[in-house]
């Protein structure tokens, strides 16, 4: 073993005994791309694989962690959005599969959510866009956190991965797990993160265009075409509708999107909505507008959500070649340092 080999797998350790993996990797929740195939194919590979949710009925998930299951051996996640209704009756699925991790998702955790998950026996990871909330959630008795930077894919904040990494780290990185999430495409970044304090970091456009990931080629092509760039935030456009600013790569749905909250907004106007109901509106297009493009491979229409680091995929290849790749980048970054 190599000195940089021997010096990840000592930074990772905390991390991967956590997950219950071999290498402290995340996958990144991404609706409709993070199912069956794409969460056992990174756990398999010795990552940690994570179910995304999304707007899944409780009978579908309890579907998918079962099919899931049938597919690996290794622990896995699920990664639940707060704002979700049926809330409560998905934290019970996820206990009925005995579900090891649950991530919590979209805002702080309604009252009671992290004590019926660890009542479960489940640990709860939180995202923490702020210091602040950080230590709160801790306080909550939360058992790890991500933080998350605007580089990232999907809903975004507004402060970049490497800003939180360096204010919030030497805070809370020895009172939990901290996972490090947002524009992360080589392991030269990962080592970085580790040395910072990090227990690991998550990773979701890098695997998208995995062999075993079921986007539609027309969404794999687009990413393996696209430059950093390519993957823009959306802009809000009337403040009565607090839009969390999406990344996604530029096509004609962006426009569409403007339109969609010009109509919503006008909607309002009008009395025709009320403000809860036109917010969910907003949050309906997304959902719709991924699928068009994930799944039925309309790239122009479709929101084809990806990080910056979208750059960096350049292929199509299987997800354990990708985690080799990032292992063997990190070691190789810290056998320099150590030289």
């Amino acid at each position: 073993m190599t000195i940089g080999s021997d010096r990840l797998q000592r930074r990772m350790a905390r991390g991967a005994a956590f997950l219950g993996s071999e290498v402290a990797i995340l996958g990144g929740a991404m609706s409709w791309v993070s199912e069956r195939n794409l969460v056992s194919a990174i756990s398999n590979a010795g990552g940690f694989g994570v179910i995304a949710c999304g707007a899944m009925t409780p009978a579908l998930l309890d579907a998918e962690i079962a099919a899931t299951q049938a597919m690996t051996d290794k622990p896995f996640g699920v990664n639940l959005i707060t704002m979700h209704p049926d809330l409560v009756e998905l934290i019970a699925v996820c206990t009925r599969h005995k579900v090891g991790h649950v991530v919590l998702a979209g805002g702080l955790p309604p009252k009671g959510s992290l004590e019926a998950i660890k009542a479960g026996g489940a640990k709860v990871i939180c995202f923490a866009p702020t210091l602040a909330l950080a230590k709160k959630l801790i306080r909550s008795g939360v058992d790890a956190l991500v933080i998350e930077g605007m580089e990232a894919g999907g809903h975004i904040g507004p402060v970049s991965t490497s800003v939180l990494a360096q204010e919030m780290l030497p805070e809370i990185a020895e009172l939990v797990p901290v996972f490090v999430a947002g524009g992360i495409g080589r392991g030269e970044a990962i080592a970085g993160y580790l040395d910072m304090g990090a227990a690991g970091v998550q990773l979701g456009t890098r695997f998208v265009c995995g062999t075993e990931s079921i986007a539609h080629a027309n969404f794999k092509k687009a990413f393996i075409r696209a430059s950093a760039r390519d993957a823009i935030a959306s802009v809000q456009l009337d403040a009565r509708l607090p839009v969390i600013p999406v990344r996604a790569l530029k096509n004609a749905a962006g426009e569409l999107f403007s339109a969609k909250q010009r109509e919503v907004a006008g909607h309002l106007d009008e009395g025709r909505v009320a403000m809860g109901e036109a917010q969910l509106q907003i949050e309906h297009y997304w959902a719709g507008a991924l699928r068009r493009a994930v799944v039925d491979g309309d790239v122009e229409h479709g929101s084809v959500m990806a990080g910056q680091s979208v750059g960096m995929v350049t292929k199509e290849e299987p997800v354990a070649d990708i985690i080799v790749e990032l292992m063997g980048q990190a070691a190789a970054a810290l056998e320099a340092r150590a030289a």
